[in-house]
C-alpha cells in the first residue's frame, strides 16, 4: 500500500497511477486529519465488487455458512466423479 499527500500526488500523478495499475498497489492520498482518498486499479475494483455481490446473496451466504460448518466438522469437499 502506498501513501502520499495530495500535493505530491499532483506533482507525480503518472508515477502513482502507473504504480497502482502495474503493481496492483492501493494508493491512499491523505487530505488532512482523518480524511483521504483511496485509488485502486479498475481490475481490483471490479474484483471487490464481484466479491461483494457474491457475498450479498442470501443463497451464497447460506452456502458459505454450510461450507464453514463442514470444514469445522472435518468433512471433505471432494466430489465423487464416479457418481452422477
Amino acid at each position: 500500500m502506498l501513501t502520499t499527500s495530495a500535493s505530491d500526488f499532483r506533482k507525480d500523478i503518472k508515477y502513482y497511477l502507473d504504480k497502482v495499475v502495474r503493481n496492483f498497489e492501493t494508493l491512499i492520498i491523505n487530505r488532512g486529519k482523518d480524511t483521504g482518498v483511496v485509488v485502486m486499479s479498475l481490475s481490483e475494483y471490479n474484483s471487490l465488487m464481484a466479491t461483494n455481490h457474491e457475498l450479498s446473496s442470501k443463497k451464497n451466504e447460506l452456502r458459505l455458512d454450510s461450507a464453514i460448518e463442514k470444514l469445522k466438522k472435518g468433512d471433505s469437499f471432494t466430489k465423487d466423479l464416479t457418481q452422477d
